[in-house]
């Protein structure tokens, strides 16, 4: 009897929900499934959406991926998906997606900023990008060629664009998105732990009695593993309690014991309250035998501003006498002037009293500063004594209509469970710690309360950062495509590691730029103050996920620049632009990612990329054929008077002509050519295509003008040796490239083949077993070593300049609280908060063009309190305009949704375009990390 399709995907879909659950299969149901995937290819691959990691399995038919299901071999999900993974290979085939170059002409074919988008070839793309960069070079040096990387790049993209930036351009113009969604959190380890990423894994959610998460809707944002946090909840309902600490009530809220929910910025505060708990009241949970040994106590300046504009910068002048400055408003300027001084407010002068200041004061801001030194632990207590239970209840509760003793009674119930002794703990954050204006600060104070308690690096014990896309840890950060970084924690404003750097990638000493300050909001700025005169976007859509986007679309709009985006769909940064170029996605290429607990995974690719469209990794290594030694490696002075030498020389003593390509340089060096040959009769690369090393059946014309027919070796093994050669004992250890291929990802540190599940204990991490043998130390050794010598002092400043070292230890720091710098006021009634929601991802570029997650969620929507709608003289579904000082957008209000908002908050998400909330948005960031502050601004809302 024949099957048709609609029992076909029943009998498949139960099939493969059964077996994630563990469930027996009818042997009729698995004969069924069988029939109906017969010629089906299943092969391994990764998710293509947040930071989760999920493992999924591919199914390929006629060159078409025809299926896609969770992996039951996945750790992670074990089979699960949410509902964005069961649709992920959707996303490759939207109706409009992109398959040809697109260039900006007049009706004669030359290019014109003004004309429309018209269909060249990959030749024409290459010769307008190599003009361009050419000139921005020429009038700006190095800083006028910037790259907008992502937290999605794959990490073979990751490190070919780092590659040609840093080592041929010279330039550290390249900054990802993950800026906006990680930076604080890297700040945080980097000061803490002296290394980046988190010590534990998702093995704590079965281990721990108590999940608490900051600042997080796991529900919507990390699905998976609130399905484990649920299952985890469920199994003891009694012993295992769950707590929500938010600015409004979402779903992750549903399963809470209780919820908190707090005024935005104050989660600094509730902190703090624990903290003193614990040191004031409840001194017998201090361990102090650990935090002897393996802690010492610290603080930095308070004066560091909020990352905003200062002035005299270029599109701040002139200043005129309504108050309005350069291209900036008056109303724009009532909040920016906070960013060279501001009053103390009545809210932060108790907490800022032991540093000198009280309320009414006028605080004098330093641009922000990664500076802190030792104090005692006298010190550390005394800026704990400020925050007491009514000070912190009274500064801290969000919602007006909740009682504050009841208030009052919820943080003593959460200090409580902190302080339990035999209590295991992990407190999850993502965005509403890290997207702060003090999010550096934030997450340092969660690691205060977990260290004073010894519970931190234990199995079922830990602060724990979640990652928000799904290679922000593994690209971003451990490839370094930060503007100040290299590869494994090397930075590249130290000497030592940029000549590691240089060695590993054959370049003459000195040709790496030690100067990377261009993060991904001053490249914006630099393209309005007219000193980035090339930009180019990598997966990522930057005119959409930025703040206060007015300003960087108008700029790219209408400066004398030229803007590139390589994207699958045409988003806003491709309309943006001047220049579109179609990019292969997630399962047209080979790629890596990088997840939330260290654990990288591999994939091949599946099929090949739609119309002519090619992968990021050859977009980078066919720019790089057009610039030669000659051009790139001689002397250049940049802003700061910094000069970049002449390398030209030292390039021939090695070898180099003056017109070898960066090609030859970079990627097609000997080196790979020689020990990575393509070997279609071996594993992984056999039964698979492969664009880039081979070419394909499309026979795409290249960048050449010729029909691409692959580097000849395998470029993707090649990139990932170099690469993971940096980390390779110096605990950042990653496994070869086939065994990846063969396993459903590893946990780094990575040795002698095996994974590392918690770091810095002895017990599992061989890397703090030979530091604390070396150390005579006995359990815990945290041996990361950035910043591990301070001078000492007390919370107002250093008094004791000779530095001290702390090898092994990590650090507790005082924080205060701070206000955000603009808050609501009487034009400006409400709070703004930003984020995403559980059917789309980020910009919607992707999601929005799957069908049944576009009419899931159609539209973004401005959540509200009922009461705030009633008082406004609104009803549910109206029209509305929401306004704040830098621009406005009409949105629809929802009073019924499933994000339940305080009175005198509304929350909107970001992933529709028509929707653009981040014109309303203010670009603030934290200024040690320099990550944007989307969750709070001040807005107004009328009926539209």
């Amino acid at each position: 009897m024949g099957m048709n399709r609609r029992d076909f995907l029943k009998s498949s879909a139960a099939a493969a929900a059964a077996s994630a659950v563990g469930i027996t299969v009818p042997s009729e149901v698995q004969a069924a499934a069988a029939k109906g995937e017969e010629g089906w290819r299943w092969d391994k691959a990764v998710c293509r959406f947040c930071g989760t990691g999920c493992g999924i399995m591919v199914a390929t038919k006629g060159g078409k991926i025809v299926a896609v299901k969770g992996d039951p071999a996945a750790p992670v999900n074990r089979g699960l998906n949410c509902i964005k993974g069961y649709f992920t290979a959707k996303i490759m085939y939207g109706a409009d997606r992109l398959k040809v170059p697109l260039l900006r002409m007049n009706d004669k074919g030359e290019f014109d900023k003004k004309g429309k988008f018209r269909p060249v070839s990959w030749k024409r793309a290459f010769d307008e990008m190599e003009k361009h960069i050419r000139r921005a070079l020429k009038e700006s040096g190095p800083e006028g060629v910037a790259v907008f990387g992502s937290g999605q790049y794959t990490i073979m993209e990751g490190y070919a664009a780092q590659k040609m930036m840093k080592a041929g351009f010279r330039s550290n113009a390249i900054d990802p998105n993950a800026r906006h969604c990680m930076a604080s959190a890297v700040v945080g380890f980097y000061q803490t732990f002296g290394i980046d990423e988190p010590s534990g894994c998702y093995d704590d959610i079965e281990l721990t009695d108590t999940i608490i998460s900051w600042g997080s809707n796991m529900a919507e944002m990390h699905p998976i593993l609130w399905s484990r946090v649920s299952d985890r909840k469920l199994s003891d309902p009694e012993r295992v309690k769950v707590v929500n600490i938010q600015t409004y009530t979402h779903r992750s809220c549903d399963l809470s014991d209780f919820n908190i929910i707090f005024r935005p910025q104050t989660d600094v505060a509730l902190w703090n309250y624990v903290a003193r708990e614990i040191v004031y009241n409840h001194p017998e949970a201090i361990d102090w035998d650990f935090v002897k040994q393996h802690i010492v106590f610290a603080v930095g300046p308070v004066n560091i501003g909020y990352g905003m504009r200062r002035k005299g910068e270029k599109s701040l002048t002139p200043v005129r006498p309504d108050g309005s400055a350069g291209k900036y408003s008056a109303k724009e300027m009532e909040i920016v002037r906070k960013e060279m001084a501001k009053k103390v407010s009545e809210f932060e002068g108790p907490a800022l009293e032991p540093y000198g200041y009280k309320a009414g004061d006028e605080m004098k801001n330093t641009p922000g500063t990664l500076k802190h030194w030792m104090i005692s632990f006298e010190e550390y207590k005394k800026s704990l004594e400020p925050f007491t239970l009514d000070y912190v209840a009274k500064l801290a509760k969000g919602d007006p209509d909740e009682d504050l003793e009841s208030f009052k009674k919820k943080l003593k119930m959460l200090a409580d469970l902190y302080i339990e002794k035999d209590r295991k703990v992990v407190s999850f954050w993502t965005m509403g710690m890290n997207q702060h204006t003090r999010g550096s600060w934030d997450n340092t104070l969660s690691y205060n309360v977990h260290f004073l308690l010894n519970k931190q690096a234990k199995p079922g014990n830990g602060a724990y950062s979640l990652t928000g896309q799904p290679s922000a840890c593994g690209t971003a950060r451990e490839v370094g495509t930060f503007a100040h970084r290299l590869p494994a924690d090397l930075m590249v404003k130290n000497p030592k590691h940029r000549k590691i750097a240089e060695k590993i990638w054959h370049i003459p000493e000195g040709t790496l730029n030690p100067v990377g300050n261009q993060h991904i909001m001053k490249i914006h700025r630099d393209i309005e103050d007219g000193v980035v005169k090339f930009a180019w976007a990598n997966v990522c859509n930057p005119y959409q996920d930025s703040a206060n986007a007015r300003h960087w679309i108008k700029a790219a709009r209408e400066m004398d620049n030229f803007i590139v985006t390589s994207d699958g769909y045409p988003g806003i940064s491709a309309m943006v632009s001047d220049l579109v170029l179609p990019s292969a996605m997630i399962y047209e290429k080979w790629g890596a990612y990088g997840n939330a607990e260290r654990r990288t995974q591999h994939w091949r690719q599946q099929v090949l990329p739609v119309g002519h469209a090619m992968s990021d990794t050859w977009q980078w290594v066919e720019l790089s054929k057009r610039f030669t030694v000659n051009d790139l490696w001689g002397p250049y002075t940049l802003r700061n008077g910094k000069k970049l030498p002449d390398v030209r020389k030292a390039a021939e003593k090695m070898g180099y002509k003056p017109d070898t390509t960066m090609y030859e340089i970079l990627y097609a060096n000997e080196r790979a050519k020689k020990q990575y040959p393509i070997d279609l009769n071996k594993f992984p690369q056999k039964g698979f295509d492969n664009s880039e090393c081979l070419g394909d059946k499309r026979n795409v014309v290249g960048s050449d003008g010729k029909v691409f027919k692959g580097y000849g070796f395998m470029l993707h093994q090649y990139l990932w040796e170099e690469y993971a050669s940096f980390g390779r004992g110096h605990g950042h250890d990653l496994a070869d490239f086939v065994t990846y291929h063969k396993v459903r990802g590893l946990k780094w540190p990575v040795v002698n083949g095996k994974e590392t599940f918690w770091r810095f204990n002895v017990k599992y991490d061989p890397y703090a077993a030979k530091h604390a043998k070396e150390a005579g130390l006995k359990d815990f050794a945290f041996y990361g070593p950035l910043a591990k010598k301070l001078p000492s002092g007390d919370l107002r400043g250093v008094k004791d300049k000779k530095k001290k070292s702390l090898a092994n230890k990590a650090k507790i720091f005082a924080r205060p609280y701070m206000d955000p710098p603009e808050m609501p006021d009487k034009e400006y009634d409400t709070w703004l908060c930003t984020g995403r929601v559980l059917e789309h991802w980020h910009s919607g570029t992707m999601t929005m063009r799957v069908p049944e997650l576009f009419r899931a969620v159609p539209e973004a929507l401005c959540y509200m309190n009922p009461k705030d709608a009633k008082k406004r003289g609104l009803k549910n579904g109206d029209l509305v305009w929401v306004e704040s000082r830098r621009g406005k957008v009409k949105v629809r209000v929802e009073t019924r949704g499933r994000n339940r908002p305080p009175r005198g908050l509304v929350f909107v998400p970001w992933f529709d375009e028509r929707v653009l909330i981040n014109k309303v948005t203010l670009d603030a960031t934290c200024p040690m990390s320099k990550q944007t502050d989307y969750k709070k601004c001040a807005v107004k809302i009328y009926k539209a």
